[in-house]
């Protein structure tokens, strides 16, 4: 995976930055369920658990103990705008897959937010080198507009999976639909093939 989130795997991408059906915005753009929970730093936590071997709940002193990295990564949101080179910092999530050792049927990923979205991910999806949890942004803590103090960031999919102030990841051998996957998007949500909405 590189850093302007194009995909190596088997699906044929362009060789453009731009994705089909994209135009590139102006700075980066707000868009969420317009709830903007301010959870106090001292309450704030993040609960990984389901069909794992070790399950593991983080206060916000010791998610900033982990072992951090730095991403550069485009943006591509479902209503047709993208944004280049957003500077992340935060937790791959492999590092979180390594600590809580998910068990060998679960393939899904299941994540919600304190202002009550949802969304679902395949664990593969998420094992990408620059899928991170990300807590900064060009430098500094991720605002709340953004998502702060925590937000998912997954380049090479469309954004709504990219879920927002984060509260829960949850392991399962099922896959579950999330918010906008409820409501017609597509499960697979490909930029790169204009995957937008659920075939079904």
């Amino acid at each position: 995976m590189s850093a302007r989130g194009k995909s190596t795997g088997e699906i044929p991408r362009s060789t453009h930055r731009l994705p089909p059906g994209q135009k590139l915005a102006e700075g980066f753009p707000v868009l969420d369920l317009g709830i903007h929970p301010q959870v106090p730093e001292d309450q704030w936590k993040l609960t990984i658990g389901g069909d794992v071997e070790h399950p593991l709940t983080l206060d916000h002193a010791a998610f900033k103990a982990l072992p951090r990295i730095e991403s550069v990564s485009d943006f591509h949101c479902v209503t047709t705008w993208s944004t280049y080179d957003l500077k992340w910092s935060g937790v791959r999530f492999s590092e979180i897959v390594d600590r809580v050792l998910p068990k060998e049927d679960a393939a899904f990923v299941f994540l919600t937010s304190y202002d009550g979205y949802s969304t679902n991910l395949a664990l593969g999806d998420l094992l990408k080198e620059d899928v991170l949890l990300a807590d900064t942004l060009d430098g500094k803590p991720l605002p709340l507009d953004h998502g702060g103090p925590l937000r998912l960031v997954v380049p090479h999919l469309y954004a709504w999976k990219a879920a927002k102030f984060l509260r829960t990841i949850t392991f399962q051998k099922e896959d579950t639909p999330g918010y906008w996957e409820k409501r017609g998007y597509s499960n697979t949500a490909d930029p790169w093939i204009d995957d937008r909405f659920s075939k079904g």
